[in-house]
């Protein structure tokens, strides 16, 4: 047997264990976080939808209509008209024939991977893709390829090599550790080329990006039938809970049949249904929240230009400040939160070694003075 205790103290002794922190009340940028007031600085409730009034109200209304859980799987008698609603209106705000809800996004990663690839395909996948995809590839069963960070061609080159079996293609479409996007036209082109399968995991861009919040698709002004699937959380901008998968009418039936982890999960709540409803409508009808994160993005990467703070290229909400070296990322974590700034130090396996760092994440409800007291104090600890 393994001596796990001897392996914890290593990861200590590394500066890589990791710990909970308990937090009371609702995610806002002023929280109590193991008792302490602190401002939050590493949620992806980018636009303050996870304790809004009107999806609280969604909510609990749908608490009252039907209970508190689900009871089942979507296909024994989890499926509630909730469920079906927020489908449809999900498919309709993507612009795809249909969607499909799942308990989590890893679950939806894991599910469509198998579901369309095994044994004599191949999966494609960018080095820096989040772990749900990198892991929904592993146990696919398919060949794994990984191709360097936001490289077209490299991916040009492997679909190429790959002249049998199925071939499916994984990409973020936000890059959550660096923030930056995905160069989905370039990645749509060589994929159409090759005759791949294009799935786009849009987990930090759905409803934060484009003109209407549809995400980086719409950022870049690329059609849904360039990009057959397309997979999005609920639990970052909308500010509820779970997943969605969104394609053509013959992809969802298959994941229908086939994804194990649709099949063989319970239903999430059918309140948490009604709440993302809620938070979906929000997102149509109250573009400003979109502009108060522009505006507070903008004014961050302005403050820390101002500063001397060194960011990365990123022009989305998540603004990485890369350390390097492990233990003083987590010190530096550590000084920020003794001046009541939550950041969470982000270390590998994570990111690559040598790439330690904040994961600086902004807020539509981040005020101008939340900002300025983050980058003052990250002005001084550098």
């Amino acid at each position: 047997m393994k001596d796990l205790h001897k392996e914890l103290q290593q990861r200590k002794a590394q500066h890589l264990y990791r710990s909970r922190r308990v937090s009371d009340g609702p995610q806002q940028p002023e929280m109590i976080i193991d008792g302490k007031e602190v401002i939050c600085f590493c949620s992806n409730d980018y636009l303050g939808l996870a304790n809004h009034p009107e999806v609280k109200a969604a909510f609990i209304k749908g608490i009252e209509h039907y209970g508190a859980g689900s009871g089942a799987a979507h296909l024994i008698n989890g499926h509630s008209r909730a469920h079906h609603a927020l489908e449809q209106a999900l498919a309709e705000f993507t612009g795809y024939p249909r969607a499909l809800l799942f308990s989590t996004g890893y679950m939806a990663n894991l599910g469509l991977a198998q579901a369309l690839v095994g044994m004599g395909d191949t999966v494609l996948e960018d080095r820096l893709n989040h772990a749900s995809l990198l892991d929904g590839g592993l146990l696919s069963g398919a060949r794994m390829m990984r191709y360097p960070h936001n490289a077209a061609e490299e991916l040009d080159t492997k679909l190429a090599s790959r002249t049998t079996g199925e071939k499916l293609v994984l990409t973020d479409g936000v890059f959550s550790m660096d923030g930056d996007i995905a160069e989905v036209p370039a990645l749509a082109n060589i994929c159409q080329k090759h005759g791949a399968w294009l799935m786009v995991d849009d987990a930090h861009g759905f409803g934060v990006l484009g003109a209407n919040g549809r995400g980086t698709l719409e950022h870049h002004g690329v059609a849904t039938a360039d990009v057959p699937i397309y997979m999005a959380t609920l639990g970052k901008a909308l500010g509820t809970a779970g997943a969605f998968i969104a394609g053509s009418d013959e992809l969802v039936e298959t994941l229908i049949q086939k994804a194990r982890t649709y099949i063989y999960t319970t239903a999430s709540p059918p309140a948490v249904a009604e709440a993302t409803r809620a938070s979906l409508n929000i997102i149509k009808s109250h573009p400003e929240l979109r502009g108060r994160l522009k505006n507070n993005i903008h004014y961050f990467t302005s403050c820390c230009e101002q500063t001397g703070i060194e960011l990365t290229n990123s022009q989305t909400a998540i603004q990485p400040v890369i350390i390097g070296d492990t233990q003083t990322t987590v010190a530096v974590s550590e000084q920020l939160l003794d001046q009541g700034i939550l950041v969470t130090a982000i270390r590998p396996p994570t990111v690559p070694e040598g790439t330690a760092r904040l994961r600086i994440t902004l807020s539509a409800t981040h005020s101008h003075a939340h900002i300025d007291k983050l980058v003052t104090a990250l002005g001084v600890i550098k």
